[in-house]
């Protein structure tokens, strides 16, 4: 589980921080999601337990927003559709459902 941590998720943030060019595969764009996940509920709990009402999700969210963006551009790439597609997202409910059909499918 370490290996793939690094090798999905530290990857992004350290090496294509922001790099929108290229190409990113399936099973790296969703290790990449998990670990955000993970990192992003381990953070909530503590910022309930402390009660700093999410300042350490926020911060950590801040952080990587911009390598999210990206990780989601190069994997619309890699299937063939332009990175202005991330917008749909802004469309309520409708917009995710939309990315999520786009990231689920097979490389071209």
């Amino acid at each position: 589980m370490v290996e793939k941590f690094n090798l999905y998720f530290k990857d992004v943030i350290l090496k294509q921080y922001a790099q929108f060019q290229g190409k990113t595969k399936r099973p790296d764009f969703w290790w990449y999601v998990l670990f955000y996940v993970i990192c992003e509920i381990v953070l909530a709990v503590i910022d309930k337990i402390i009660g700093w009402n999410g300042v350490l999700s926020c911060i950590f969210g801040l952080a990587l927003l911009v390598p999210s963006l990206a990780i989601g551009v190069r994997r619309l790439h890699d299937i063939g559709k332009s990175g202005w597609w991330w917008l749909i997202g802004l469309v309520p409910v409708v917009g995710w459902i939309v990315l999520v059909y786009f990231w689920v499918q097979k490389s071209k």
